[in-house]
């Protein structure tokens, strides 16, 4: 049974930093993914298995850095700058393609609430 497993997530000033992990029970490619309440889940970030693929929302580019060590079947988020717009839940997702499509995605974490005050 594949698991995806974050944690980092808190309350932080505009400004500040998280770093958010996700821990797999295997290798796979990686994303991050976030849902504001009321509002549709979005694309922030994600990498091949190699890493040699990244991409970021516009949003966050600049501010977030996806990282992985795959020796631990882990990825991290780290965040920078945080607005309080970057208030959301945060999902890591695995799969076998790096992509900013939900729906390319076949495995889920279950999310880690991050918010930040102005």
């Amino acid at each position: 049974q594949v698991q995806l497993v974050e944690s980092g997530g808190g309350l932080v000033q505009a400004g500040g930093s998280l770093r958010l992990s996700c821990v797999a029970s295997g290798r796979y490619a990686m994303g991050w993914f976030r849902q504001a309440p009321g509002k549709e889940r979005e694309f922030v970030a994600a990498n091949s298995w190699n890493a040699g693929i990244t991409y970021y929302a516009d949003s966050v580019k600049g501010r977030f850095t996806i990282s992985r060590d795959n020796a631990k079947n882990t990825v991290h988020l780290q965040m920078n700058s945080l607005k309080p717009e970057d208030t959301a839940v945060y999902y890591c997702a695995g799969g076998n393609t790096a992509s900013r499509r939900l729906g390319a995605y076949d495995y889920w974490g279950q999310g880690t609430q991050v918010t930040v005050s102005s």
